[in-house]
């Protein structure tokens, strides 16, 4: 696909879904790319952590895509560039913060020099081909959050990232209404917008309001307290800084994504006044009243700081009437996952608070009355709802016609829209999916590898081992392992019977493959009725004599 004379839009992820943000635009025979994204696995991808975007399209046509912009430093916007933006080669624009994150997660992976990373100064500007490309300060729940205004022949587009409403932030400028009023004043043909608090009807908040109520929570206290966030959360970092030392607590960091925002914020300017964190080892020699431990694993991530903490396999320990702070909200499918660790802190003991029980966090996407304020601000002649599932792109739509934006786009990943020149239209649809990272390989989400272990995660294995004498006939008999079947006290018998039926479904006149299947077949059979279960079977056969 080339673009002509013509502005177009299409979503390679982040539209249908939460998470995994990749967005092109598309003009005179380029693209350009905004954010690069990864989502987390659920218990649908059995043994995976991370999953990628399907960036099929772009890589046939990466003679075309002119840059990369990115527009904030959250994993769903830039946590795919260490594995698929070498082979895209081209270079990366991030303003100083992100660009930092960026180039922490670049040296991890061996791939410094490989990628060309650009550094862009706040509310600074760039050109790439027929693209001129500004970033716009916009408030979020992380350093540096930006929506970008591109400027082409056909029209100008705000892409706002992910951003919310702040008038009293803890970190960087107030929200300002008039560099947006400016932009809807010059014009802005569409708006494509963050839609994940859509359904919400209250503002999101300020993040100075987070402050009184960690403070108050963590002042009624009686021993340890920790508290968990977003890593990525430097404004809630400052605040929990601040409310240790309010009540004469020392840190102690558990995480090591929570020690590398540390430590880019500071190196590009902010936390310059957090505390001196404590050593483990120092920490657990202090009084209980005068510790409070910062953790990952908010999401109920096992491997993550609070789990191991809940679990007791962390150096950081905490007992009965110890507390611990969900200062973050509950991203879904993570509910599971989150309630097991809650869970094991109540066996302990544990005093639990959640945002339910106090103003201990508050959102960094905007809500309707922001979204509202976006659209009087912007006066775009397009609403381009992203960054949603479809229920809340749907809804953006609804609402941003429902408030008087003359179109609305209701598009999902794949999708190819036309944005001018004429009115919206959908052209088509491009092949999008999925990729996950599978230890240190890259593979297809739905796969035959993840397609296997959903199978024998689901049902089980069975593994038959066929030796077979050059006549055709048995040189002994099969060996049959079972895994994952639920014959547990009948393995014996049940590995006896799926013995004898691998058995005689040899046929010493069938060739190797039709044999292998008959076998195949037969055990599974057995197993189905021994079980109900239809396993996983593979047949081994091994030509012996």
């Amino acid at each position: 696909m080339i673009p002509g004379e013509e502005l177009l839009f299409l979503a390679l992820g982040g539209s249908g879904e939460i998470g995994m943000n990749v967005n092109l635009y598309g003009c005179r025979g380029q693209w350009l790319m905004v954010d690069l994204g990864l989502t987390f696995a659920d218990p649908d991808y059995p043994g995976i952590d991370l999953i990628l975007p399907d960036l099929d399209f772009i890589e046939r046509n990466r003679d075309r895509l002119a840059g990369i912009v990115l527009t904030h430093g959250h994993e769903d916007h830039i946590g795919a560039i260490p594995y698929l933006a070498a082979d895209l080669k081209v270079p990366l624009y991030a303003t100083p913060f992100t660009a930092g994150l960026i180039a922490g997660k670049l040296e991890e992976e061996g791939l410094t020099g490989q990628v060309k990373l650009n550094i862009v100064e706040r509310e600074g500007g760039i050109e790439l081909g027929p693209f001129k490309v500004s970033y716009v300060a916009l408030a979020h729940s992380i350093p540096e959050g930006n929506g970008v205004l591109i400027e082409t022949p056909f029209g100008r587009v705000f892409h706002t990232g992910d951003w919310k409403i702040d008038e009293t932030p803890v970190m960087g400028e107030p929200s300002s209404h008039e560099p947006l009023r400016a932009l809807g004043d010059a014009g802005v043909l569409a708006l494509v917008c963050d839609s994940t608090n859509v359904f919400q009807d209250a503002p999101s908040g300020s993040e100075t309001g987070v402050y009184a109520g960690l403070l108050a929570e963590v002042q009624k206290a009686r021993g340890r307290v920790a508290v968990t966030t977003f890593a990525s959360n430097a404004a809630r970092l400052q605040t929990i800084g601040r409310v240790a030392a309010e009540t004469g607590r020392r840190v102690a960091v558990a995480g090591r994504s929570l020690d590398r925002i540390i430590k880019v914020a500071k190196a590009t300017g902010y936390l310059t006044d957090f505390p001196e964190p404590v050593r483990f080892d120092e920490a657990m020699k202090l009084p209980r009243e005068e510790l409070l431990i910062i953790a990952t694993g908010g999401q109920g991530e096992p491997r993550a700081a609070l789990g191991r903490i809940a679990s007791g396999s962390h150096e950081l320990k905490l007992a009965r009437g110890d507390t611990v702070i969900f200062s973050s909200k509950i991203i879904p499918g993570n509910e599971q996952a989150i309630g097991h660790v809650m869970n094991s802190l109540s066996d302990a003991g544990i005093l639990i608070v959640t945002e339910r029980q106090a103003h201990v966090h508050v959102s960094g996407h905007p809500g309707r009355p922001e979204l509202a304020q976006m659209y009087g601000w912007v006066r775009p002649e397009i609403i381009v709802p992203v960054h949603g599932e479809a229920r809340h792109i749907a809804e953006q739509a609804r609402f941003a016609l429902d408030c008087g934006v003359p179109k609305a786009v209701v598009q999902k990943n794949g999708d190819l829209i036309r944005l001018a020149p004429g009115e919206p239209k959908k052209l088509g649809e491009e092949r999008v999916g999925r990729l996950v990272l599978d230890g240190d390989v890259i593979l297809p989400a739905d796969g035959p590898t993840i397609s296997e272990r959903r199978r024998i995660g689901t049902s089980g294995l069975i593994t038959v081992a066929l030796a077979v004498r050059g006549d055709g006939a048995l040189a002994g008999d099969p060996l049959v392992r079972p895994f994952g079947m639920p014959v547990e006290e009948d393995r014996d018998d049940f590995i006896a019977d799926a013995t004898n039926s691998a058995e005689r479904a040899c046929d010493p006149r069938a060739d190797e493959d039709k044999m292998r299947e008959a076998v195949r077949l037969a055990v599974r059979r057995c197993a189905t009725a021994w079980t109900g279960k239809k396993p996983l079977v593979e047949v081994q056969l091994v030509r012996v004599g």
